[in-house]
């Protein structure tokens, strides 16, 4: 990539971002035309190619920003001071629905990128996705109140299934062309985190 691009104003940075969420959200890899992109950010296809090379470099570049929106939009100081488990889940549920609210692409973008396959981006993007997962976890729930646990249950094991459930939903929503509305997901995610909670914590804990 071009360092160049960073001496765009935010505003027009942010804007190439946007064309690119869109474009790569709506169609598949291959069939997501850049040209779309560009005159969708209101630049020429020539300068788009200045700064990314390639279309692989925009959308791993793309993939790079989502995850930066969206580490920092759910990452504050209230949060390193949240020891239970279910209480940070619906924390940063929160925190997460208000920037999905706040960027409208992203949702469909994020889809698009989990569910790449067999395409010239898929497995840099899946290998992001895979370390993301731990590397998250440990980052936060660092500070977890353990003792809240039947002694049975892996807290690590709980948080990756609700990942799992959670992508079961957005998937299936997909495959049947239904559309995926975020306060519906956030109510089924509350549903989903209150039978865990049930099944996962100690009776005096619930």
């Amino acid at each position: 990539m071009n360092e160049a691009f960073y001496e765009l104003p935010e505003e027009k940075q942010k804007a190439i971002y946007n064309a690119s969420m869109e474009v790569f959200g709506e169609y598949e890899y291959k069939r997501a035309s850049t040209d779309l992109i560009a005159s969708k950010a209101g630049v020429s296809k020539g300068l788009l190619f200045y700064y990314f090379h390639n279309k692989k470099t925009l959308y791993l570049h793309t993939f790079e920003y989502v995850s930066k929106i969206v580490e920092d939009a759910i990452t504050d100081t209230h949060l390193s001071k949240i020891t239970d488990f279910f209480e940070l889940i619906a924390y940063a549920t929160e925190k997460k629905v208000k920037m999905l609210i706040e960027n409208p692409y992203i949702m469909r973008f994020s889809i698009r990128c989990f569910y790449s396959q067999k395409e010239d981006v898929s497995n840099e993007i899946q290998t992001e996705i895979s370390n993301g997962k731990g590397q998250k976890y440990d980052t936060y729930f660092k500070n977890l109140e353990l003792r809240k646990f039947k002694e049975e249950i892996d807290p690590e094991q709980i948080y990756h299934m609700l990942v799992w459930i959670t992508d079961g939903y957005l998937h299936s929503r997909q495959m049947e062309g239904k559309p995926i509305e975020i306060e519906a997901i956030k109510k089924e995610f509350t549903q989903w985190t209150a039978m865990f909670k049930s099944i996962a914590y100690k009776e005096e804990f619930q």
